[in-house]
């Protein structure tokens, strides 16, 4: 039978063949948003076997398995690691069409050199073929980086980690270079119980008493200027929607003295205070030359009876259907009033809203930089076939697609870095067809330089990392 992951794999015409053989496939990888830890690249981990690299905290894959029935103990429980991996293996038979079995036919060509299909009929020969091949030390984890060509990884942080792990990584000597990125959110969501006390870590952190909020204003100040000096140069906001409810510092000051002083802090006065908050971080990052990343569009932890019982972040979030247009055309217009817009990435997880975020952004643009405001790519439930699609086309009609600064992992594992492949054939198939069909010319120069922007170079122009100078 004839490998299912071939050279020709979802490319369907000639030009779409050149294009990601001759252009796209040897490219570097900026890989500007993923949840990949720290600690494990510092400590250039050896996973102990496939399940450990492949499905500890998969929650796509955890989706999948209990949509086949499988039991939550073979899942997230205390089964033994060579039965949550036969447990998977049972289930991707019956994934046909959706994207994990593209991707993980992808992972086990690329970083194993196995060529039969994931069934529990050949899982164990491919769990003991797998495992020796992870014993070696071309597939530890930094191994594994300089093998997918990564050159830059930029993890996701909290303003109070201490970033030890991106000191050593620094100090190591691995080509490629890790970024932290500041991840703010705690920040926001002063009407929780957890706020003080994240507000005792920003304190321990950074050295400042947030007794008022010109003091927590400036902890995270130092904080943002800390993980500059570690090469830090993006943000991100994990947000429902965006919040532009007018504010006065005054009134934020109010709100977050009744915060601190154990008191309840209503919704309404509480996405005043997260407006402000957002103006706040928007000046930062303008400030200090950053990038800031919006998530939109998230309702998490859905099933309260499987959150109490694994907590967030395992497979329970969905996705919303809120309002985004006006208040994020009032915060990008707030900061660009002052002068303070910074370079911008706004992912959404509604498809329903390429075309209302394509449309919002082409507003605020400007000479300062090409593609300032950006279109993320297919994010979570779209990070697949039909939703990169859906991302492309809109910023086509809307936009420039040439400016786009292309694919990220949005991944905790360090073999999805096959989803740059994916992409990268899933646009040379998308510019090949357009090619076939007399909608684009059949322009080699042209097209080279299209797909060239688009899964390197303009991401290498629009980042201001140190070693990019």
């Amino acid at each position: 039978m004839k490998s299912f992951v071939h050279d020709d794999f979802l490319l369907e015409s000639k030009t779409a063949h050149r294009l990601y053989h001759e252009v796209a496939e040897a490219l570097p990888i900026i890989d500007y948003h993923c949840h990949l830890s720290p600690a494990l690249i510092a400590n250039n981990h050896q996973f102990r076997n496939l399940y450990e690299i492949w499905l500890a905290g998969d929650h796509y894959k955890w989706r999948a398995m209990r949509s086949n029935g499988v039991s939550e103990r073979l899942i997230s429980g205390d089964a033994t690691d060579y039965e949550k991996f036969m447990a998977w293996a049972g289930t991707l038979p019956y994934a046909l069409r959706n994207p994990l079995y593209h991707w993980t036919h992808l992972e086990l060509k690329r970083y194993f050199g196995l060529d039969e299909l994931l069934d529990e009929r050949s899982a164990p020969r491919i769990w003991e073929t797998a495992n020796a091949l992870l014993q070696s030390s071309n597939m530890s984890v930094r191994s594994l980086l300089e093998k997918s060509r990564v050159e830059v990884v930029c993890t996701t942080d909290d303003p109070v980690d201490s970033l030890e792990y991106h000191r050593e990584i620094q100090k190591s000597g691995l080509s490629t270079k890790v970024y932290p990125t500041f991840r703010p959110d705690k920040a926001l969501w002063i009407e929780t119980p957890a706020f003080n006390g994240w507000v005792a870590s920003l304190e321990q952190a950074s050295d400042v008493t947030c007794t008022r909020l010109t003091d927590f204003l400036c902890a995270l100040d130092q904080r943002h200027a800390f993980f500059h000096s570690l090469g830090c140069r993006l943000s991100d906001h994990g947000i429902e929607r965006c919040f532009a409810d007018a504010c006065t510092e005054m009134e934020a000051g109010a709100i977050y003295d009744s915060a601190r002083a154990g008191k309840t802090i209503s919704r309404e006065a509480a996405d005043k205070f997260r407006s402000f908050m957002m103006l706040f971080f928007g000046r930062l990052d303008f400030a200090r030359g950053w990038v800031k990343q919006l998530h939109f569009g998230v309702v998490r932890n859905n099933n309260s009876r499987m959150m109490k019982q694994l907590g967030p972040d395992t497979g329970f979030d969905a996705i919303g259907d809120f309002s985004q247009a006006q208040a994020l055309i009032g915060y990008l217009n707030a900061l660009d009033q002052e002068g303070h817009l910074p370079k911008m990435i706004i992912y959404n997880i509604n498809p329903v809203d390429n075309y209302v975020i394509g449309a919002a952004m082409g507003c605020f643009q400007d000479e300062s930089t090409p593609g300032k405001i950006q279109l993320g790519s297919g994010w979570w439930f779209l990070d697949q076939k039909e939703g990169m699609q859906w991302q492309m086309n809109a910023l086509s009609n809307l936009g420039l697609l040439r400016r786009f600064v292309g694919m990220l992992t949005d991944s905790r594992s360090f073999i999805s870095y096959t989803r740059h492949e994916y992409f990268r054939r899933i646009l040379c198939q998308m510019i090949g067809h357009d090619v076939e069909r007399g909608e684009l010319p059949d322009a080699p120069d042209l097209l080279d330089s299209l797909v060239r922007d688009i899964c390197y170079d303009n991401a290498r122009r629009y980042f201001p990392f140190p070693h990019f100078r």
